[in-house]
C-alpha cells in the first residue's frame, strides 16, 4: 500500500498529515500528487464527491506556493459557500507547519469589506464562489492578474448552477501562463468547453470510469402510485430506523411540503432550499451534521457542498431531469469507503429513467418493493428489542428503583417485557395495521379510477367519455391567477402524475382554468392522481374535457403540440431550456435564482430546522 512519503511531499505537509490521522492516500490522490509535483501542466480529474479531492490538490498547491511572497499564487473556485468554508478549513490544517501561509475565503453572505481587508493582509490563496469572486473583481477589490495555480473544484456542479458565465468571467482576468487544475464528478460538454478554452493540453486522471457513480453505493428504486409518493417515503424511513438521509426533491415547493408533513410526522426533519437565509441554511446543516436532524429535505442547488461522511441513505422523492444530477446526489451517501444507498421512487411511466441512468452509470438498479405495514412493525420491533439490550444503565436510576418495584409489583417477567415492548411497537402497529399495499398493480389503479368516477360524478360535473385511443383532454381548475403559465403549469402535471416530458401536450392556461393533452394511456394515472388531491389546502381537480379543442381562444397562452411547438419555442431555443432546467429549483413556479445557495440572502422565512418528538401516526 502507497503511503503518503512516496508521494513527494515535503516534511512539513507529512507532518500535517500525521496529526491529521492519514494513514494511505486515496486513488485520486495516489494518482493527482506525484502529476503536480513533478510538473508544471494542466490536469483534469474525474473523481466522486468524498474520494479525496481536496487533499489531492491541496498538497501540491500549498508545496508549490511561495509563503514568503504576499502576492496571491493560488486561485480555488467551488459552488457554495459550505464549500468554500470546508476547503478554506482544510488548507489551513493541510499547512499548519508552513510559517506565513494564508487561505482566505470569500464567499457571499458575509461583510464583502472585511474579506477585501483579509486579502490586503496577504492572501496567497483564495478559496471563492463564483458570484462573490466575480463581484471582487468587478469593484477592483482582488487582483488575481498574477496568479501562478486555478483550481475548479467540483466543476461540473458549478457549471449546472448556472455559473458558466461568471467562470469565464473570472478566468479571463487570470494569466494566460497560469496552470489549471480541474477536478470534477462527472464531464458533462460544459465542462469540456472550459477544458478547451482555458486549458493547454491537459494531463487526464480518471478515478472509476468516467461519468460512473460511487462503487460504494446500491441503488435501489421502488415503483408507486404518483399519489403514494409520500406515504411511501414514511415506510422507507420506518424500515431503516436509523437512517441519516438527505432526500432529493426537484422544487423548493415541494422540498417546504415534504418537510413540512415530516415534521408534523414526528420525523427528525428539516428542509434546505434557495428561500432560507444564510443564517437559516447554517443552522439546519449545523443541526443535520450533529445528526439532531435524521432526514434532510433538499433541492439539488441547496445541497451542493453539503459534505458529511456518515449518510446513509439518499432517497430520491423524484429523478433530476440530468443523469449527472443524479451521479451527484447518490454521491452524497457512501463517502470514504463507507457503504450507502441511493433509494428512487418512481412511477411505472418513470422506468424508462431508470434504464437511461443504468446504461450511462454502467451500474445495476435493484427493484424493491415498498414493505408492507406488518414488515414495517416487525422490523422495528427487532429494533426496539437491541436498543433494550444495547443500552447502557444509568447508575443514577438506583435511587428510582424501590419505587418503581413497588409500582410493577406483582407483573412477571414475560408479562414486564411484553409490556415495555408494546409502549413503542403499538404505534406503529395501531397505523399500519389496516393501510394498503403500496406497490402498484394494474387491478389497484383501475379501482382508483372507479372511485375517482363515482366521486367526480357526485360533484355535479358531467363525466366526458375517455377515448379508447389518441389523446384525452382534460381540464383542470388551476390557471394564470395561480401563477401558472403553460410551462409552470406542464412542469407541475408531469412532476405530480409522474410523466415524462412529451407526455404532456397542447396545454392551455386561461385566468381561473386551464386545458391540456395526455395519451389515452396515462389518463387512469392523470385522473386517479388528482382523486382528493390538494394544494396549499385546495381542491384541485382534473376531469375529462367535454370540449375536444378545450375551450377555444381566450387570452391564455397554449403549450402548442409535440411534433412543432410544444414548448411553444423554436428547437434552437430548446437546448437553451435543458440547460436551464438543470437546476432543479426552476420548476413548478418556484423559479429560483441558482446562486441564491452562493451569496444572495434570504427572500423568505423558511422555518424548517431539527424538531425532535415522537413519530405520530
Amino acid at each position: 500500500m502507497t503511503k503518503f512519503e512516496a508521494l513527494g511531499l515535503d516534511q512539513s505537509l507529512l507532518d500535517a498529515i500525521t496529526d491529521l490521522g492519514f494513514e494511505s492516500p486515496s486513488e485520486v490522490q495516489e494518482k493527482a500528487i506525484p502529476i503536480l509535483l513533478e510538473n508544471d501542466t494542466d490536469l483534469v480529474a474525474l473523481a466522486q464527491t468524498g474520494t479525496g479531492k481536496t487533499a489531492a490538490f491541496g498538497f501540491p498547491l500549498i508545496q508549490k506556493i511561495d509563503s514568503k511572497s504576499r502576492t496571491t499564487q493560488g486561485l480555488i473556485l467551488s459552488p457554495t459557500r459550505e464549500l468554500c468554508l470546508q476547503i478554506t478549513n482544510e488548507l489551513k490544517l493541510y499547512s499548519k507547519y508552513e510559517k506565513g501561509l494564508n487561505v482566505v475565503a470569500i464567499y457571499g453572505g458575509a461583510s464583502i469589506s472585511e474579506q477585501a481587508n483579509q486579502i490586503k493582509r496577504g492572501a496567497q490563496i483564495i478559496v471563492a464562489t463564483p458570484g462573490r469572486m466575480k463581484d471582487m473583481i468587478n469593484r477592483g477589490m482582488v487582483n488575481i492578474s498574477k496568479i501562478d495555480y486555478c483550481v475548479l473544484d467540483e466543476a461540473d456542479e458549478m457549471l449546472n448552477m448556472g455559473f458558466m458565465e461568471d467562470i469565464k468571467d473570472i478566468l479571463s482576468n487570470t494569466p494566460d501562463e497560469k496552470f489549471t487544475w480541474l477536478f470534477s464528478a462527472t464531464m458533462p460538454r460544459e465542462v469540456s468547453t472550459i477544458a478547451k478554452k482555458f486549458m493547454h493540453n491537459p494531463q487526464e486522471i480518471t478515478v472509476g470510469a468516467k461519468n460512473s457513480g460511487a462503487t460504494t453505493v446500491q441503488h435501489e428504486y421502488y415503483i408507486v402510485g404518483g399519489r403514494d409518493r409520500y406515504p411511501a417515503l414514511k415506510r422507507l424511513a420506518d424500515t431503516n430506523p436509523d437512517i441519516f438521509s438527505v432526500i432529493f426533491c426537484r422544487t423548493k415547493r415541494d422540498t417546504q411540503r415534504v418537510a413540512e408533513k415530516l415534521i408534523e410526522d414526528g420525523y427528525n426533519a428539516g428542509a434546505l432550499h434557495g428561500d432560507l437565509s444564510q443564517n437559516q441554511r447554517d443552522l439546519v446543516m449545523n443541526s443535520f451534521r450533529k445528526k439532531q436532524i435524521q432526514m434532510l429535505v433538499a433541492t439539488d442547488v441547496a445541497a451542493r457542498g453539503i459534505d458529511v461522511d456518515d449518510i446513509t441513505h439518499v432517497i430520491n422523492y423524484q429523478l433530476p431531469d440530468e443523469i449527472e444530477t443524479y451521479t451527484h446526489r447518490s454521491g452524497r451517501t457512501g463517502r470514504a469507503g463507507k457503504s450507502g444507498v441511493s433509494m428512487v421512487i418512481v412511477t411505472r411511466s418513470e422506468l424508462r429513467k431508470i434504464k437511461a441512468i443504468e446504461n450511462k452509470l454502467q451500474t445495476e438498479f435493484l427493484a424493491k418493493k415498498i414493505p408492507t405495514g406488518m414488515e414495517i412493525c416487525e422490523i422495528q420491533l427487532y429494533h426496539l428489542a437491541n436498543k433494550i439490550k444495547n443500552t447502557e444503565i444509568n447508575e443514577q436510576v438506583e435511587n428510582y428503583l424501590p419505587a418503581i418495584n413497588d409500582v410493577l409489583e406483582g407483573i412477571d417477567r414475560e408479562e414486564l417485557i411484553k409490556k415495555i415492548v408494546s409502549v413503542e411497537f403499538s404505534r406503529f402497529h395501531d397505523y399500519y395495521n389496516k393501510t394498503k399495499d403500496l406497490n402498484t398493480t394494474d387491478r389497484g389503479e383501475r379501482s382508483e379510477r372507479g372511485e375517482r368516477g363515482e366521486r367526480s360524478e357526485g360533484r355535479g360535473r358531467d363525466k366526458a367519455e375517455i377515448p379508447t385511443s389518441g389523446s384525452v383532454r382534460y381540464f383542470i381548475n388551476v390557471g394564470e391567477r395561480d401563477d401558472y403559465d403553460w410551462m409552470k403549469l406542464k412542469d407541475f402535471l408531469k412532476d405530480t402524475v409522474g410523466l415524462g416530458q412529451e407526455d404532456v401536450f397542447k396545454v392551455d392556461v386561461k385566468e381561473s382554468f386551464s386545458f391540456f393533452n395526455t395519451d389515452v394511456e396515462h389518463s387512469e394515472k392523470v385522473l386517479s392522481t388528482f382523486t382528493e388531491f390538494k394544494v396549499d389546502g385546495r381542491f384541485v381537480n382534473v376531469e375529462v374535457s367535454n370540449s375536444p379543442g378545450g375551450g377555444g381562444g381566450g387570452r391564455g397562452r397554449s403549450g402548442g403540440d409535440r411534433r412543432g411547438s410544444d414548448r411553444g419555442r423554436s428547437s434552437s431555443s430548446r437546448s437553451g431550456d435543458r440547460s436551464r432546467s438543470r437546476s432543479a429549483d426552476s420548476r413548478g413556479g418556484d423559479r429560483s435564482r441558482s446562486r441564491s445557495s452562493d451569496s444572495r440572502g434570504s427572500r423568505g422565512d423558511g422555518g424548517y430546522g431539527a424538531k425532535k418528538s415522537k413519530r405520530r401516526y
